[in-house]
Parts: C-alpha cells; sequence; structure tokens
C-alpha cells in the first residue's frame, strides 16, 4: 500500500485517479476552499487507499510552513482531554499535519513555557484548552495575530473575542439540564462540584446550575458549591465535605465525568450508594462514564467534535482568515442508572 508498481504516489496519481487535476488535489490535501464536497470525498478516499504522506520538506519549501500544530491541555489524566487530542490528531494527519502536544498541569507559568517552547520548534498554528479568564499569553498571541483557537475555555475580555477562535459547548444550557432533571426527580439538597475558579466552563456551568434552581423558585445555596478543581482527587475531597455537612445532598452535580468519579468514589468509601443514598450526574460523557459498572448520567457534547472544529478552524486560520469565529457545539443529556432515573433508557431532556 502506498506505492504504484513499487514507487511511491504522488499527487499526479491521486489527480488521475480521481479525474481531477494536481491542484484540486493540493487544495484538497490543504483544506482550502473552492472544491466540492463530494469531491473531496473521493480525493480523501484515494489518499487513504494509496497511503500517501506529502512530504512536509517540499511543503514547508513550498508554503513557508512547518507542517505541525501546537496543542496544550491541562493533563493527559483526564481522558476529556485524551480524547479531544486523539480527534484532533486524525483530522490533522488527514490532511498531511503533525501534532505536538503539552500539558500544562493547571500551572499558569508553566503553559506560557509550553508555548514559548512550541513556537520556538516552529508550529504554524495553536490550539489551547488550558486558557484562563484573564490570560496574558492568549492575549499577546491574540494581538500578533498568531493562529490560535481556544479550546472548551474562553477568555473573557471583551477586546478578544474577536482577535481569537473559539470552539466550546453551551455550557450554561446543559448544566441547566443536568440540576434541572436532578430537581425534577424531587432533590433539593443538589451538591455542585465545581472546576477551578479560574475557568470559563465553571463559571458558565455553575450560572447553568444556579439557573434551573430559581427555573423552580429555589436558589442553590453557596454551601452547596464545593471546588473540586476539575481533578478527581479534588472531586473525591469536595464530596466528603458536602457528605460530612449539616445538609448533605441527596444529589451530586459534578462539573466533570473526571470529577463525578472521585464524587462516586468517596460516595462509597462513607458507606452510602449511587443512586440510592446520592444521585449523581456527571458532564462530558467521556468513554469511561458508559461503563456498565459506572453507568453516569452526564452531559454529551461530541468531545471528538471539539477536537476536529479546533483543527479545522486553525487550518482555516493558518490559510489567512480572520480571526473571531466560535462554534458552539450543543449539549445533550443522557441519563443513566447514576441518576436513580427509572423511567426509561437512553437521553433526553
Amino acid at each position: 500500500m502506498g506505492r504504484l508498481k513499487g514507487r511511491k504516489a504522488t499527487i499526479k496519481d491521486i489527480a488521475r485517479l480521481a479525474g481531477v487535476s494536481p491542484m484540486t488535489v493540493s487544495r484538497v490535501l490543504n483544506q482550502r476552499p473552492g472544491v466540492k464536497e463530494e469531491t473531496r470525498r473521493r480525493v480523501m478516499e484515494i489518499v487513504k487507499r494509496l497511503g500517501y504522506r506529502p512530504s512536509m520538506v517540499a511543503r514547508s519549501l513550498v508554503t513557508k510552513r512547518s507542517g505541525t500544530i501546537g496543542v496544550i491541555i491541562t493533563t493527559i489524566r483526564n481522558p476529556l482531554y485524551l480524547q479531544m487530542a486523539q480527534a484532533m490528531e486524525d483530522r490533522a494527519r488527514a490532511v498531511g499535519y503533525n501534532l505536538l502536544l503539552a500539558s500544562t498541569h493547571y500551572d499558569r507559568d508553566l503553559e506560557a513555557q509550553q508555548i514559548e517552547e512550541l513556537r520556538s520548534r516552529g508550529v504554524d498554528g495553536l490550539i489551547i484548552t488550558s486558557a484562563h479568564v484573564e490570560d496574558p499569553k492568549v492575549a499577546e498571541l491574540a494581538e500578533e495575530d498568531f493562529p490560535l483557537v481556544l479550546v472548551n475555555r474562553r477568555v473573557l475580555k471583551p477586546d478578544l473575542r474577536g482577535k481569537v477562535d473559539f470552539v466550546g459547548v453551551d455550557n450554561r444550557k446543559g448544566a441547566r439540564e443536568a440540576v434541572e432533571h436532578l430537581l425534577r426527580m424531587g432533590h433539593r439538597r443538589v451538591g455542585v462540584i465545581s472546576g477551578r475558579r479560574e475557568s470559563s466552563v465553571t463559571r458558565e456551568r455553575l450560572e447553568g446550575a444556579r439557573e434551573a434552581f430559581r427555573a423552580h423558585g429555589l436558589e442553590l445555596p453557596d454551601e452547596m458549591v464545593v471546588e473540586g478543581g476539575f481533578q478527581r482527587q479534588g472531586a473525591y475531597e469536595a464530596t466528603l465535605r458536602l457528605l460530612e455537612g449539616k445538609t448533605p445532598p441527596t444529589a451530586i452535580f459534578a462539573m466533570g465525568d473526571y470529577m463525578a468519579f472521585g464524587a462516586y468514589d468517596a460516595i462509597l468509601d462513607s458507606g452510602l450508594r449511587v443512586p440510592e443514598d446520592v444521585a449523581l450526574v456527571g458532564f462530558n460523557d467521556i468513554d469511561f462514564s458508559s461503563m456498565r459498572a459506572v453507568a453516569l448520567t452526564t452531559v454529551n457534547h461530541s468531545i471528538s467534535g471539539l477536537g476536529e472544529e479546533a483543527v479545522r478552524l486553525l487550518l482555516e486560520r493558518i490559510e489567512g482568515r480572520e480571526a473571531g469565529v466560535e462554534v458552539i457545539l450543543e449539549p445533550r443529556l443522557v441519563i443513566r442508572s447514576s441518576c436513580g432515573f427509572k423511567g426509561g433508557k437512553g437521553g433526553g431532556g
């Protein structure tokens, strides 16, 4: 595979088999506009069948680009970022780009160092999933007009909204539906395990949770919101604090599935059961959430979709499109057994 009569496939070979011009093949490989979707699919099928890989050296000489994208995540421990990064890599490889991955471990200084390190390696653009609400490095990149896409977390400075691309989920809606589901089931003491305060995700999902309470003529007490930092151990400790309080919750909404797993362990270690004693709902619908042993009710929003859209937008920026595009994915509540709902299987709500 990848050879024609003992030689490697070329763009001309692909063009001949697809019945198009070499220029059209080049436009498809570089994700440039002006190609019909049917033609694009036909070309990519032949590219995959032949195992064609463009010469990055030749491409860089012509385009003055490295064919490499930098991706910065918070931690590979959270399966959310592994799934997202895999989708990014698959999308990038399909058009001849490589990924360089770096983790920040929730450290702002390390994030700044990783950005500089990736740029020193000549990446053509950056995808950042670790941005906090006031991120000076993101502001610097935006002012410089460096190709950049923020994923999941946004910077909340108003003057930056039109200077960076963003891919995310409707966090307020997703959290509102998750908490609304628990309230409809009769729960009134709902604990919330939040992420880090400097994250836009935390702020948006907390507002969604509060909106659900207000819709029922209630208020979410501050003491029922405990920070878990988007980490499993942090959520474990936060859940113990809730369960040991004066009014322990009968249900918990964790702002991420990874934290929901920590909450699950804390509930069991406290001698309680899920969902009989404490109902549990998460957010993200990572792969492990659907396992029978977990069966976590959670908010799905296509993790792969976040990664794929991020790469698509970044490649458009690299090609010269102006910044300021936002893609917001729709959330969907997926109901499983961890919340104790007996009304049926599957999602909705």
